[in-house]
């Protein structure tokens, strides 16, 4: 299995590239989870780069929603970017656009 989740440090600033296949299974999922909680760490601002991602499910939407608690907790502003057409549809459909700060790119996102 490739590596879904790549790390960037800058600064005071993390980033969080999600590489998703279309469908994970309970494996990759665990996996994933893992990844996303050592991935949270006490920083100014973890941007979550949702560009190589084309579709996520609803246990994905609840690992993500569980991130942004994690970042809350760990003092961390949590920003989602690069959002394709179809990923922007199921997160306004599911009124996640209310939780979470959503910008178009990652350079945006760095600049909060």
């Amino acid at each position: 299995m490739a590596d879904m989740l790549h790390i960037t440090d800058i600064g005071s600033q993390r980033v969080l590239e999600l590489r998703l296949p279309d469908s994970l299974d309970p494996v990759e999922f665990d996996q994933l989870n893992a990844q996303m909680s050592e991935a949270i760490v006490p920083v100014q601002l973890i941007v979550l780069d949702l560009s190589q991602t084309r579709y996520v499910g609803s246990s994905v939407l609840g690992l993500l929603v569980n991130a942004r608690g994690r970042a809350r907790h760990a003092g961390a502003n949590l920003v989602l970017c690069g959002l394709s057409p179809q990923l922007a549809d199921i997160f306004a459909m599911t009124s996640l656009t209310r939780l979470f700060k959503v910008v178009q790119s990652r350079q945006e996102a760095l600049q909060l």
